[in-house]
C-alpha cells in the first residue's frame, strides 16, 4: 500500500514539474531572424515603404558613442487591444458622397491589414456631437420614459459605414460609443450646448438610454463591446456637452448607470470613465476608483490629448502614474485630432509626428487601446455644425471625388498595421533623446519596434536584443516598424 501511494505521489510531482516546465515560454531567440524595416519620412515618397531587411550580428557590448535601441522581448508588460477611430455623423456623411469605388478605397485602407492599416476599435456618438450636421436626439423632447426611442436618424449614414468596418474587421473588432449630451430637458440649462448639468429627476432615465443605445445597436446586427460615460465631462463647450464633475460621474456611475446595465445583461460591456485630457486624469481616477462600488463596474479610464490648450507640454506621465495606482484598470486613449483645419496643412509632417510621439509615450505608460477621432472628414475639415473643423488621417474632397491622405494616417499605420490584438508590449528603450521607441510581441512570436527620430539628422542606430543586433539607418523626422 505505501508503495502505491509513494508511486502516485511520484508521477503527481513528475506531471506538475512537467506541467510548470511547459508553461514557461522559451527566451526569444534571434537566430535565423531577418529584420523588416518599414520607413516613412519626411521630404520623399516613403510611406509605410519596406527599406531594408537585415540581419542580426553578435554585439556584446555596446559603446557609448553607438546609439542604440534595446529590446527585451522577454519583458513584458500590458496587453494590446487595439488601435482605430471614430466613425462619427460628419464621417459617415462624407463617406456616402464617395464613388462606390472610393467607397472600396477607403474601407480597405483603414480595415484591411494587408492593403491598409488594420484598424480594430470604433468609437461612434450617442445622440449629436459638433461633427454632426445638426443636433439631434433618439426621442421626442419631454420623454423621459424613453417610449419614443428610436435610431432612424443613425440609419441613413453612421450604421451603414459602421455595418461595413465591422464586417471587414471581423471577430477582432472593439465598437464602443460616448454621448456628448443627454437631450436638453434632462439638463440644468435645458440645452444639448453650452455645458450643463444632468437633472437629479434624469439620472435613471439617462442611464435608461445607453440601455436603449445599446440594445437598438446589437438588434442591428452591431455588437457593442463598452462604453464611456461622458465626452469631455469638465469641457463647456459651445458644442454639445455636459458637465459632470468626479463626484458625479463616481455616484452616476454606482447608483444607477453600473447597476442599470447589470440588471438589463448588459454587465459585460466595458465602461470607461473620464474620457478627457490627461490633465486632471489622476483625480478623477482617484475618486473613482477608491470608491469600491463605483471601481467594480470600472473596466477602464479614457483620455484626450488636448491639454497642451494652455500652452503647457503634452502630460504623458499622468498615464504611467495612474498605471502605477491601479494596475488593474486598463487605460484607453479615446480621442485626439489635429485642430484648426488649413487644406494648404494637409500634408503637414509635424501633424503625422504629433501622432507619433503621443502614441510611443502613451503605450509605454501602460495604454492598452489607441482611437483616433474623426477617420474621415472633408475638404472643409467638417461637416460641423458649430464650425470647429479639423484635421482627419484621411480627407474626402467631394467636389473632386478624391481621398486625401495626410502624414497622420501613415504614422497611425505604423502601429496599426503591425501590431495584433493580444500582442503584449515588451521592454523597449533608447540611448539617445532623438529616438523614441515602443515595442510589442505578437501572438505568433513577432517582435514588433517602432522607432521615432525625432531630429532633422540621418542616424545610424543599432537594434539590440541580447548581445545580438543590427544597424539600421533612419532618415530625418521619419518613423520606422522593425518587424523581427
Amino acid at each position: 500500500m505505501k508503495k502505491i501511494i509513494l508511486l502516485v505521489l511520484l508521477v503527481s510531482v513528475s506531471a506538475f514539474a512537467q506541467k510548470k516546465q511547459k508553461s514557461k515560454p522559451l527566451p526569444f531567440s534571434t537566430k535565423n531572424k531577418t529584420v523588416t524595416v518599414y520607413t516613412s519620412a519626411d521630404s520623399t515618397n516613403l510611406r509605410l515603404s519596406i527599406t531594408d531587411n537585415l540581419k542580426f550580428q553578435e554585439l556584446k557590448q555596446p559603446l557609448e558613442s553607438q546609439i542604440c535601441i534595446f529590446v527585451n522581448p522577454d519583458k513584458t508588460f500590458q496587453t494590446f487591444v487595439g488601435i482605430g477611430g471614430a466613425i462619427t455623423d460628419a464621417s459617415a456623411e462624407v463617406f456616402a458622397k464617395l464613388s462606390p469605388e472610393k467607397q472600396q478605397e477607403f474601407l480597405n485602407a483603414y480595415f484591411s491589414k494587408e492593403n491598409g492599416i488594420g484598424y480594430t476599435l470604433l468609437r461612434t456618438n450617442m445622440n449629436s456631437c459638433d461633427f454632426s450636421s445638426d443636433s439631434y436626439t433618439y426621442i421626442q423632447d419631454g420623454d423621459k420614459d424613453l417610449k419614443t426611442f428610436d435610431i432612424q436618424h443613425d440609419k441613413q449614414f453612421k450604421l451603414p459605414l459602421i455595418k461595413k468596418a465591422m464586417a471587414m474587421i471581423g471577430s477582432k473588432a472593439s465598437f464602443y460609443i460616448s454621448p456628448w449630451s443627454p437631450p436638453a430637458f434632462m439638463k440644468d440649462n435645458n440645452n444639448m450646448l453650452f455645458g450643463g448639468k444632468l437633472l437629479p429627476e434624469y439620472h435613471q432615465a439617462w442611464a435608461n438610454y445607453y440601455v436603449k443605445y445599446i440594445n437598438a445597436l446589437q438588434k442591428e446586427g452591431i455588437p457593442v463591446w463598452g462604453l464611456t460615460i461622458q465626452n469631455e465631462p469638465m469641457a463647456k463647450q459651445i458644442w454639445e456637452s455636459c458637465i459632470f464633475s468626479a463626484e458625479d460621474e463616481r455616484d452616476f456611475l454606482k447608483n444607477y448607470l453600473g447597476p442599470t446595465l447589470q440588471k438589463a445583461g448588459l454587465g459585460d460591456k466595458k465602461i470607461t470613465v473620464w474620457d478627457h485630457n490627461r490633465d486632471l486624469l489622476l483625480h478623477r481616477a482617484n475618486t473613482i476608483l477608491e470608491d469600491s462600488e463605483a471601481s467594480k463596474y470600472v473596466w477602464g479610464i479614457g483620455f484626450h490629448w488636448y491639454e497642451s490648450w494652455s500652452g503647457g507640454e503634452q502630460m504623458y506621465e499622468n498615464v504611467g502614474k495612474v498605471n502605477e495606482l491601479y494596475p488593474s484598470k486598463k487605460l484607453m486613449f479615446t480621442e485626439g485630432c489635429v485642430e484648426k483645419f488649413d487644406a494648404n496643412k494637409y500634408q503637414l509632417w509635424k501633424n503625422g509626428q504629433r501622432y507619433g510621439k503621443s502614441m510611443i509615450n502613451d503605450f509605454n505608460n501602460g495604454t492598452v487601446a489607441w482611437t483616433d477621432w474623426n477617420i474621415l472628414l472633408d475638404q472643409n475639415g467638417g461637416p460641423n455644425h458649430v464650425k470647429n473643423f479639423c484635421f482627419a488621417p484621411i480627407h474626402g474632397d467631394t467636389n473632386r471625388g478624391e481621398l486625401i491622405y495626410t502624414p497622420s494616417y501613415f504614422f497611425i499605420g505604423h502601429f496599426s498595421k503591425f501590431i495584433d490584438k493580444g500582442a503584449k508590449r515588451v521592454s523597449s528603450s533608447a540611448s539617445r533623446s532623438q529616438l523614441l521607441t515602443t515595442s510589442f510581441i505578437n501572438n505568433d512570436g513577432k517582435v514588433v519596434t517602432v522607432v521615432m527620430n525625432q531630429s532633422n539628422l540621418k542616424i545610424k542606430y543599432n537594434l539590440c536584443i541580447g548581445t545580438s543586433a543590427t544597424e539600421v539607418t533612419i532618415l530625418p523626422n521619419a518613423i520606422q516598424t522593425l518587424v523581427y
